[in-house]
């Protein structure tokens, strides 16, 4: 478990979440696939430009590209899915919470941005995170 204070760096973040993505059940992680899964200490402007969003703070994480549900034969020759995490942000609410273990709150963010690859409501997301912390 991380304690609070103590620096984190990009790539053990980038751990963090790829430990996320190993616990998840087996027929999520299969379905998984080509997505990029990378972490960075901010959404740079374009992407905040895009979601709406003026403070970098406010975003720790996103998934683009098109759901499962969403795809199509036409949709060949484009970028990349992706999931990015943001570093600082996670930090700066793991620091307001300060009641939860770094693991924890990394998992949390890295399995709302896997419900959107596939389709999933917001209820989704919450049980398929109870299924991990089993």
């Amino acid at each position: 478990m991380r304690e609070f204070g103590l620096p984190v760096t990009l790539d053990e973040m980038e751990a963090l979440g790829r430990a996320a993505i190993a616990a998840l059940p087996q027929a999520f992680a299969e379905q998984l696939g080509d997505v990029v899964f990378a972490v960075e200490d901010f959404a740079d402007e374009e992407t905040l430009h895009e979601l709406g969003m003026e403070n970098p703070f406010e975003l720790t994480g996103v998934y683009e590209g098109h759901a499962l549900t969403e795809r199509s034969i036409e949709m060949s020759g484009q970028l990349p899915t992706r999931i990015r995490l943001f570093r600082r942000p996670i930090l700066d609410e793991w620091a307001e919470r300060g009641d939860e273990a770094l693991e924890h709150l990394v998992r949390h963010v890295v399995i709302h941005e896997i419900g959107h690859h596939f389709g999933l409501s917001d209820e989704d997301m919450h049980a398929l995170e109870d299924m991990a912390d089993r």
